[in-house]
């Protein structure tokens, strides 16, 4: 082991997941490239697990920071008004909501993703009287006990330590290929006999992350909302790492054409990789009494600024196309890789910038990661087995930085399927 390394080893809890499969000291960052201690340059095909959508030390959005703190701006004010708040509501409802004919009140939670899920449900339940929540097969929501219990993965789940209840899993779309999950569950709730009760809503990601890049049709997500309206049930659409523009759109659920009772959203919302997360609500269904659902960094004024200033990339479309180009680009270039190396077992999942191949192979795509990151590039791997790794550039990555980070890639395949997998 590096010597710089032991520190983690020795004073880090055991738990630490990331600075083991990237094990360097970073110093530097900016826009997709990353640098080390001893000087070693990678590419960043992470983004902070969608949390830097627009790169790393963003020029406008720093600026704006440094000129907000050398002003002696409000950091921290609770929930408290402050003119940096007031300025991300304004810009948030005339950039984003109006244009999209969306019509939500705006909650700050707490600062992280788990934060916006735990709200959503709780003020689901609020609102409806009803106690079970219906969540999906390979969602991830969060890891506090509400969200976890509406995640699939049984090692997370695990953790809890104690029963997760008031939840019931259906299929995701495709999880069963030879019939409709979505006539699937509507028998679950129309038969007295499923033991299932109709439930206070359905949270559901339109592209699941962390649960293997699974991109549900916008046919089947259109259903479930159909789903919600016949039954009376609120939709939650968590779109904490597939919003801000990582799928093609600021919202991921925009081209399904529907409109969310609630929207999780966190991540790259504050634009800069600050803590910041926000719960949007119907406003019928604001019906928390004051300071029922509270935190003391749910007021995070450095995060005000940099989330008003990344809105700035929203007010026309020059960005979105420009995900739109790149993401053809990227997919092209996955299924070249699946049919040049059919080593990998391949398939090619995902939606815009939220890709990734799925290796039947055990073990192949964790060795293609790690491969890469010898090699100077930054991905991770997902799924219930770690069996697809996933390509999360930078929404802003110039044609440069996408070309040498897809051809990392490509090298790294090589230079691992010559060599014989083992377990």
């Amino acid at each position: 082991m590096n010597q710089d390394m032991k520190i983690f080893e020795k004073s880090e809890s055991e738990v630490r997941s990331y600075v083991r499969s990237f094990p360097t000291i970073f110093t530097k960052t900016k826009g997709y490239k990353m640098w080390d201690k001893a000087g070693n340059e990678y590419i960043d095909f992470f983004s902070g697990a969608g949390a830097l959508n627009y790169g790393h030390n963003n020029d406008h959005m720093k600026q704006k920071l440094i000129d907000y703190i050398t002003n002696d701006g409000i950091t921290h004010s609770l929930d408290m008004a402050s003119a940096a708040k007031a300025e991300f509501l304004e810009k948030f409802q005339e950039i984003i909501l109006k244009p999209r004919d969306l019509d939500y009140k705006i909650m700050f939670p707490g600062p992280t993703g788990t934060n916006t899920v735990e709200s959503a449900l709780k003020l689901a339940r609020k609102v409806t009287g009803r106690t079970d929540v219906i969540s999906f097969t390979n969602g991830f929501h969060g890891m506090t006990i509400g969200s976890l219990s509406v995640t699939g993965n049984a090692m997370k789940r695990k953790g809890a330590g104690i029963p997760l209840q008031n939840v019931v899993t259906m299929p995701y779309d495709n999880y069963v290929d030879d019939q409709s999950s979505v006539d699937y569950l509507e028998r679950f709730l129309e038969d007295s006999g499923s033991g299932v009760d109709i439930p206070a809503a359905i949270i559901l990601e339109t592209v699941q992350g962390e649960g293997g890049i699974n991109a549900a049709s916008f046919e089947w997500i259109k259903k479930i909302e159909n789903v919600c309206k016949r039954w009376g049930i609120l939709l939650i659409v968590d779109d904490v790492q597939a919003g801000v523009g990582r799928t093609g759109t600021f919202f991921s659920f925009e081209p399904a054409d529907i409109k969310p009772d609630i929207v999780c959203m966190s991540k790259s919302i504050s634009g800069y990789g600050l803590p910041f997360a926000i719960t949007l609500i119907r406003p019928e269904i604001d019906q928390f009494a004051p300071g029922e659902h509270n935190g003391t960094f749910r007021g995070n004024n450095h995060a005000f600024v940099t989330a008003t200033a990344a809105l700035d990339y929203w007010t026309d479309d020059k960005l979105e196309n420009s995900v739109k180009q790149k993401s053809q680009t990227i997919m092209t270039f996955l299924h070249k890789m699946v049919e040049n190396y059919p080593e990998l077992q391949g398939e090619v999942r995902g939606r815009g910038f939220m890709v990734g191949i799925a290796s039947d192979v055990d073990g192949l795509a964790n060795k293609i990661a790690a491969k890469a990151f010898e090699n100077g590039l930054i991905m991770e791997t997902s799924g219930p087995n770690d069996e697809v790794f996933k390509l999360f550039p930078p929404l802003t990555i110039d044609d440069e930085g996408l070309t040498k980070g897809l051809a990392i890639i490509e090298q790294s395949i090589k230079d691992v399927i010559k060599q014989p997998v083992t377990n």
